[in-house]
């Protein structure tokens, strides 16, 4: 964090450094708006005229709305806040009124005569209209009273404009009231036929309701059956209560019931009845004889046949008969009872009926069971009783019930036809008021006007020259500065250094200050610091200035740095455009050189366009072109030009003489350059540029290193980055910003 920190602080810094900058370069363009803003204020100032003002308050108080609240005092406070909130709307309503063209105009009408120039836009330009407000801080609100303010330049003509506002403004409200006053009145006679018919309406609705359903009020009806509802469920828990005591009484005494000797009870009940008893005689006589028989005869006799038919029969009876006696004693059907239980009766009956004690003892165990059973009835009984009511109750609450599903839909009906009914009677009601209050507002009149301070002639405010010109000083450099901003903004050139080095990455091996190109002929001069040389050629004495300057030493020197683990000696100059000085970077490196004894050649490589013989005035019939071209194969120092003791050219030579991509990448370019290795202590060519032909990039593949020359204030960042681009994989060792300023 505390990196990133130290990081953003640099970065800060930096781009107020750039800022300040750009301020510098741009400080004549920014001198010069700032000197056109403050002639425009200066001008502005001298020419404003003294402002004079006039004001006026008026007291907007409404008769109307005084007496329709002291009539209506005793109505409610609807009302009064209706009102309140009218009075609010329509002073809002007035003071937009105040600064309507219509108005205006007709003031413009009445001021003609004076002031026959006189326009719309003269006196709403220059009008302004506030309510005075009253209270203090958040409990400031609107008052009735309206401020007016007019200025002009003339003292007379401020009082006449106010005064003509204010006859407008009474005479304009005056006539407004009584329209919407009259528009009132004319809406209300319109709607009341209306409201009469709906109140009608909804009354008959109401009526035919209350026939329809046989209900005055379906909420108190619906009450009246809650309460019947809630006496019914509260009778019918107490009866499901009682019904469960005696469920459990019967349930108890069934136990108890059940535990006494069923057999023996019924044994009792048969011994009581005549039929049963002549019925077992019988059997007992029918089986002594069928012994008896069978003892003489065998079973196919039919005598024995005979009674077994007749003990079938006397059983089948007797069957019968404890059938009824056990259907009356367990209290089931018939149908219900198993032939089994029959049977076990009747084998029980036949064993127990030799023994007349055990029958004895039956009979009297008999007597307690049977006062059970008829307990256990009377508690049947009473149960069935209670279901039975249970059942009625469970009805009426059903019932109530059903009634009570019904409401919701009634009430819901009456609620809506109820209000309805309420709703028109009011507001016939209101509108019946309304229309004796319009009534009596249009036999009272409308606003009533009065002045709190009248307008007076005009008095001086100001000229505005101070402001004007305070204004102007303030606006000045801040117009100024943003517009060599913006410019700078939309400007992709690159004017310094840091910049420079910042988009390329490269190492920055120089910055050269713009040198002057000084060419003289037929004059020596020789100084300790100059770099004039004396170049004879053509029998004729010719004297080249060259340039020179400490940051061309410097330049040199970094360039001979990178040079020491791998020495190389020819080194392309090259740049992205023309116009960008490589030739002048070109000669003074060669000056750097030749102080340090040693020997340069400096070829001008730009076979299209070449221009390194017109700076250093020499001849240009012959030079590389030729030399490349020259089948004889030559010696190449008969195509150099001597500048220096220890400084050669080879000037370019005829244009267009042949293809100059072919000649370029030639063997005998390559030829060319080790032989000048082998000679020179360094090779300088001046390459055309990057950009603009395919020239350059071949040379770059012939020479041991490359350096770029940009022209600060005239390179942009994408030329730059393209010329980097291209370069990037070559032996690109560096960068030299030219035209630098001192600063």
């Amino acid at each position: 964090m505390a990196i990133n920190d130290v990081e953003q602080e640099q970065l800060n810094t930096v781009d107020i450094r750039q800022l300040f900058k750009i301020i510098l370069r741009r400080r004549f363009l920014i001198l010069g708006i700032a000197g056109v803003v403050m002639s425009t204020a200066g001008i502005l100032a001298f020419i404003a005229k003294p402002n004079y003002q006039s004001s006026m308050e008026l007291l907007v108080r409404s008769n109307l709305y005084t007496n329709t609240k002291s009539s209506n005092n005793s109505t409610d406070a609807n009302s009064n806040f209706t009102n309140s909130n009218t009075e609010v709307i329509d002073y809002t309503a007035q003071l937009q009124l105040m600064l309507s063209n219509h108005l205006i105009e007709k003031a413009v009408v009445i001021l003609r005569p004076d002031y026959p120039d006189i326009k719309i836009e003269d006196i709403k330009g220059k009008l302004t209209v506030a309510g005075v407000e009253s209270g203090t801080g958040i409990n400031r609100t609107p008052s009735q009273v309206f401020e007016i303010k007019y200025k002009n330049h003339d003292p007379i003509k401020t009082q006449r404009v106010l005064q003509t506002l204010l006859k407008v403004y009474q005479d304009y409200n005056i006539e407004q009231q009584k329209q919407r006053l009259t528009k009132g009145m004319t809406f209300v006679n319109e709607r009341l036929p209306k409201v009469k018919i709906s109140v009608a309406t909804a009354e008959s609705n109401l009526e035919a309701f209350r026939k329809k359903h046989n209900i005055l009020d379906p909420e108190a009806q619906s009450k009246i059956l809650l309460e019947n509802l809630a006496d019914t469920q509260k009778q019918l828990q107490t009866t499901r209560a009682q019904l469960q005591d005696v469920q459990a009484r019967y349930t108890a005494l069934q136990d108890k019931l059940a535990a006494s000797p069923s057999s023996a009870m019924i044994s009792s009940r048969l011994s009581q009845s005549t039929r049963y008893q002549t019925l077992l005689n019988e059997i007992q006589k029918t089986e002594l004889a069928l012994a008896q028989e069978r003892i003489r005869y065998t079973d196919d006799s039919p005598v024995v046949q005979k009674l077994v038919q007749q003990r079938k029969n006397q059983l089948a009876l007797l069957k019968q008969e404890v059938t009824r006696a056990l259907a009356f004693q367990t209290g089931k059907k018939v149908s219900q009872l198993r032939n089994s239980e029959i049977d076990a009766v009747i084998n029980q009956a036949l064993k127990q009926s030799a023994s007349n004690e055990s029958l004895l003892a039956e009979g009297q165990m008999a007597e307690v069971d049977i006062k059970l059973v008829e307990e256990v009835i009377q508690v049947q009984t009473t149960a069935l009783g209670l279901e039975a009511n249970e059942k009625s109750l469970s009805n009426s609450e059903k019932r109530l019930r059903f009634e009570l599903a019904k409401y919701p839909g009634l009430i819901a009906e009456y609620n809506r036809l109820l209000p309805e009914v309420e709703t028109n009677r009011k507001t016939l009601e209101q509108l019946m008021q309304t229309q004796q209050s319009l009534s009596l507002q249009l036999a009272q009149g409308g606003f009533d006007w009065q002045t709190l301070e009248a307008p007076e002639r005009g008095i001086y405010t100001g000229s505005g020259r101070s402001l004007i010109l305070g204004g102007g000083a303030i606006a000045a450099p801040i117009i100024a500065i943003v517009v060599a901003l913006i410019l700078e903004m939309l400007n992709d050139s690159i004017h310094t250094s840091y910049e420079l080095q910042r988009i390329t990455n490269l190492r920055l091996l120089g910055i050269v200050p713009k040198l002057a190109k000084n060419y003289k002929r037929k004059r020596a001069l020789l100084t300790e610091c100059s770099t004039e040389v004396l170049i004879t050629r053509m029998g004729g004495l010719s004297v080249a200035s060259l340039p020179s300057h400490e940051n061309l030493d410097m330049a040199y020197q970094n360039i001979n740095i990178l040079n020491s683990p791998l020495p190389y000696k020819s080194l392309m100059v090259t740049s992205a455009n023309f116009g960008e000085g490589k030739s002048t970077v070109t000669l003074g490196l060669a000056v750097s050189s030749a102080r340090t004894h040693h020997r340069v050649l400096i070829i001008d490589a730009n076979l299209r366009e070449p221009s390194l013989h017109k700076y250093l005035d020499l001849q240009n019939e012959w030079g590389l072109s030729l030399l490349l071209v020259d089948e004889a194969h030559s010696t190449f120092k008969d195509y150099i030009q001597p500048i220096h003791p220890s400084i050669d050219v080879l000037t370019a030579g005829p244009p267009e003489l042949e293809d100059t991509v072919k000649l370029l990448s030639s063997r005998r370019m390559k030829e060319l350059l080790k032989e000048f290795e082998q000679n020179y202590d360094l090779i300088l060519v001046d390459a055309p540029p990057i950009l603009n032909t395919v020239d350059a990039r071949i040379l770059a593949t012939l020479c041991n290193a490359i350096v770029i020359i940009a022209r600060l204030g005239q390179i942009t960042r994408a030329e730059l980055t393209q010329t980097k681009e291209i370069l990037e994989n070559l032996n690109l060792i560096g960068i030299i910003a030219n035209q630098a300023t001192n600063r």
